[in-house]
């Protein structure tokens, strides 16, 4: 019988990285001259996945989302799982956002990247849904490369990360 190798596509995010990037976020804004006296909060809850923004109007919340997304980029934290919510006007004139993290890949992107492979038509390559990652096979390993590379060609909202390579 022939041995088949596989990879798992997931979509993880080390929260203690983003826990270190937003504190390093929280010492920048700190001492930067355009937040002096400004009001600027950031707060995130592991429990939860949520990144939440507190700032004064809608500028100084677009400078604090610039200074925590470069924070996270420096410490290899992938922002396209971080989705935004809407602008809401909170208490005492100051806006808020709060922002979702996405653990693992969705359901409607999962099944988007089956799709993709099984369209490729790319010999004897199987994918497979399992919770929240897929998990793709081939008696090939040049087939898998092939799969791998189709997949980092394609935008599916979320970073994708390649392991489990057998």
């Amino acid at each position: 019988m022939a041995e088949t190798f596989s990879f798992d596509v997931s979509s993880k995010v080390d929260l203690q990285e983003v826990d270190n990037a937003l504190n390093q976020a929280r010492k920048e804004v700190a001492q930067r001259y355009d937040f002096k006296g400004a009001k600027a909060e950031i707060a995130f809850n592991e429990t939860e996945g949520t990144l939440t923004l507190v700032a004064d109007d809608e500028f100084k919340m677009d400078a604090l989302w610039e200074v925590v997304q470069t924070r996270l980029i420096r410490r290899q934290v992938p922002t396209k799982n971080f989705d935004p919510g809407p602008i809401e006007h909170a208490a005492g004139s100051t806006v808020r956002r709060v922002y979702t993290l996405q653990q693992g890949i969705p359901t409607e992107a999962a099944r988007e990247i089956v799709k993709l492979i099984k369209e490729r038509k790319l010999k004897k390559v199987q994918a497979a849904i399992q919770g929240d990652q897929v998990r793709v096979s081939s008696p090939s390993k040049d087939d898998l490369q092939a799969a791998m590379q189709v997949l980092r060609q394609q935008d599916f909202g979320v970073a994708l990360q390649f392991g489990n390579y057998r």
